[in-house]
């Protein structure tokens, strides 16, 4: 159902603008089907989340993971169903497991927040921004931006991590942050049978 709304606009807006093509009419139609598929799985998360009696805690999984996860990018699920279970899981899953958990020791918090910080460093070296088949990053203007922007939000999520004496909130920091850059690596992609858009895009015109 989202599909066919989301492809009536998209023909909707191609009426309108008739030299748009077939290629750029994916791209468009790829845009609106994130952010209807957005607006149900937004209302789903905070839904759970309330349920679940934790309500601040998964808004703040979904806020403060946001801006890093923008600029560093990430898989997308094939389906929209398998988008929205993902996303509760992620969130929620995060919003559970900060919540109950307790590191041992400040020891081994700030050795787990120094060594998110250099694998992370290391995963946006080298996959940030990650973009996908359907929505790729191509502007090396706007790859640069994007992944000097990964570098700044990933390590003022980790100094926020170490100074925050909430241990929920910190938590949610360290764990989110975890989850977002395995998101953004070649493992994730290969599960989730998805590829790197620019990736790809080099290698279409490398044959050319």
């Amino acid at each position: 159902m989202i599909d066919k709304f989301c492809e009536y606009l998209t023909n909707k807006i191609r009426k309108k603008m008739p030299e748009i093509n077939d290629e750029q009419a994916e791209v468009i139609m790829y845009g609106i089907q994130l952010i209807v598929g957005e607006i149900p799985k937004i209302f789903l998360l905070f839904g759970l989340g309330i349920i679940l009696g934790l309500w601040w805690q998964t808004l703040l999984a979904f806020m403060l993971i946001i801006p890093f996860k923008a600029v560093s990018g990430g898989f997308h699920l094939k389906s929209h169903i398998g988008c929205i279970i993902s996303t509760n899981l992620i969130y929620c899953g995060n919003a559970i497991i900060s919540s109950i958990y307790t590191f041992p020791s400040n020891i081994v918090k700030y050795s787990v927040i120094l060594c998110t910080l250099i694998i992370g460093i290391i995963m946006v070296s080298l996959y940030a921004p990650a973009d996908t088949e359907n929505l790729p990053i191509l502007t090396k203007k706007e790859r640069k931006i994007k992944k000097i922007l990964s570098y700044i939000f990933l390590t003022i999520n980790m100094l926020l991590a170490s100074i925050i004496k909430n241990e929920v909130i910190s938590n949610i920091l360290i764990f989110g942050t975890i989850i977002q850059i395995f998101s953004i690596t070649r493992l994730a992609y290969k599960l989730t049978k998805n590829q790197y858009g620019y990736e790809l895009y080099l290698k279409q015109n490398s044959n050319i």
